[in-house]
Formats: C-alpha cells, sequence, structure tokens
C-alpha cells in the first residue's frame, strides 16, 4: 500500500478543487482533516485534506491536502467542513508541527503520515 501526500495548493482557489474532490468520489471517502499550525511568521494556519481509499485494484492512498494558508474562522474552513458533514462526517482535527520546520515538504508529508497511522486514521501498510 502505497500512502501519498498530494498538494493542490495553500488553500485559496485550490480549496474549492478539494471540495469537489470530495463529492465526486465521497464513495471512496476516509477522513477528512484540519491541521493546526503557525505560519514562519507566529500566525494561525490550517492545513485541509482528504482521503480517499484506493480505486479500483491499486494500492494508492491519496491524501490531498491545502497547505497552511487558511485562516481560522474563515468561510474557507467552514465550507470544508460542511462538505464533509454532507456526507455524514466530521473532520478529525490535529495540532501538527509547520512546514518550514522541515529542511523539504516530502520530509513534512511523512511526519504527517506517520502520525495518520500511528492513531489509526490512516490504513495500515499491508
Amino acid at each position: 500500500m502505497n500512502q501519498r501526500f498530494i498538494e493542490l495548493g495553500e488553500g485559496f482557489g485550490d480549496i474549492y478543487e478539494l471540495l469537489e474532490l470530495l463529492s465526486s468520489n465521497s464513495h471512496r471517502f476516509l477522513n477528512a482533516f484540519i491541521f493546526n499550525t503557525v505560519t514562519e511568521s507566529g500566525q494561525p494556519a490550517l492545513s485541509v485534506a482528504v482521503a480517499f481509499s484506493p480505486g479500483g485494484a491499486s494500492n494508492f492512498t491519496p491524501i490531498y491536502i491545502c497547505r497552511e494558508g487558511i485562516q481560522p474562522n474563515s468561510k474557507r474552513v467552514k465550507l470544508f467542513e460542511e462538505s464533509v458533514k454532507e456526507i455524514g462526517r466530521t473532520p478529525i482535527k490535529l495540532d501538527v508541527k509547520p512546514s518550514y520546520l522541515f529542511a523539504d515538504t516530502r520530509l513534512y508529508f511523512n511526519y504527517l503520515i506517520g502520525i495518520l497511522r500511528l492513531n489509526h486514521y490512516l490504513p495500515p501498510l499491508a
């Protein structure tokens, strides 16, 4: 099983693409996440992400993310929460380290995958 983040952007216009992916792939939905963190300047920021089960005979678990560009209590967060509630689920909220602390984005995504696996929010690698 291969689990990987696919970054759509920083949560500006790309969050609407994430919402469309959520509505059109609701039958594959695993979990939705809101990651709380801070920017380099110390401002609070959120990332939103959605994990889907593998499609067809694939062993690939995609996790689409809009990374650290959303302010808390913004309209975009409310839209994300409402879209997840429409399919009968609630986003999982987690406090995480900011991505600027990592030398590479791939290392940051590996850190997040480790947290999600440890908490059983992603299926085991079988």
